[in-house]
């Protein structure tokens, strides 16, 4: 049997949405380290185009399209252009995704005061913001007769949490999307189309620093309550994540499929006592 490298991702073309915000260009950064070809997907040019020439000033190799992940007739016209520059992708990854401060249920709140517009938009960004992806760039990855597709969970999807009501809603709705795509596309297309999932645990980032410690750099008391109850005892770096990325982009993950892979010191495993 001929030795391989089986996380040899050098040249994969992967197309990344939401690749922009601090995972996210960590991750892309990580993978254009490896070899990797990025298409870079946002909606802000500044930031697309930022990460883009970041990547180019560190030798690697990357592309930057622009268009809003809920609106399918943007997604489309990005698709062909891809199609015509690059003929196809061998990776897709859906990272697109965030919260809304209307459809969070306060402490001071009940469930009577949840802002349903909030709610919608946190759905369409989070669901429809990696359903309208995989539609639009799918043609993209059966060009190949082969792909993975790579979407972003959350610990709110398996474990609901207080006050993240939609966003928790949203992410379990990606679990499911994530299960029944890669039996549809299995099934539909061939074996050599993969599904799977990354459910970060709690990182700390500058969008939610805020809600996990004091200004003091001391935890809040939903800080302390998370940490309690992750086993390893710290929240996650960027860079925890990378070796999951790294595995599941790559043929070293060939047999794996409809997977939700948990990258959280073990919260999920921990029930308490």
């Amino acid at each position: 049997m001929t030795s391989r490298n089986l996380f040899d991702i050098k040249g994969t073309k992967i197309l990344f949405s939401g690749a922009t915000g601090v995972l996210g260009a960590s991750m892309a950064l990580y993978l254009a380290q490896q070899g990797a070809e990025l298409l870079i997907l946002g909606r802000t040019p500044d930031k697309v185009n930022a990460l883009r020439d970041q990547i180019l000033a560190q030798g690697g190799k990357a592309w930057g399209y622009y268009a809003d992940v809920t609106d399918e007739e943007s997604l489309e016209k990005v698709g062909q252009l891809i199609a015509a520059q690059h003929e196809s992708i061998a990776v897709l990854i859906n990272a697109a995704g965030g919260n809304m401060p209307g459809a969070v249920i306060r402490p001071d709140q009940t469930f009577l005061d949840l802002d349903t517009e909030a709610l919608k938009q946190v759905m369409d960004l989070n669901y429809l913001g990696t359903v309208f992806p995989i539609k639009a760039f799918l043609p993209l990855l059966l060009k190949n007769q082969s792909g993975t597709i790579l979407n972003i969970s959350s610990m709110a999807a398996s474990r609901p949490m207080t006050r993240v009501m939609g966003y928790a809603s949203a992410k379990a709705a990606i679990d499911n999307l994530t299960k029944w795509l890669a039996v549809e596309l299995s099934t539909k297309y061939g074996p050599n189309f993969r599904v799977n999932a990354l459910a970060p645990g709690f990182f700390l980032t500058e969008q939610n620093r805020t809600l996990l410690t004091q200004e003091d750099g001391s935890l809040t008391q939903r800080g302390q309550q998370i940490i309690s109850h992750t086993p390893m005892d710290r929240f996650g770096n960027p860079e925890d994540l990378l070796g999951a990325l790294h595995w599941l982009c790559s043929d070293a993950s060939a047999f794996v499929t409809g997977s939700v892979v948990a990258v959280d010191g073990g919260f999920s495993a921990y029930a308490g006592v």
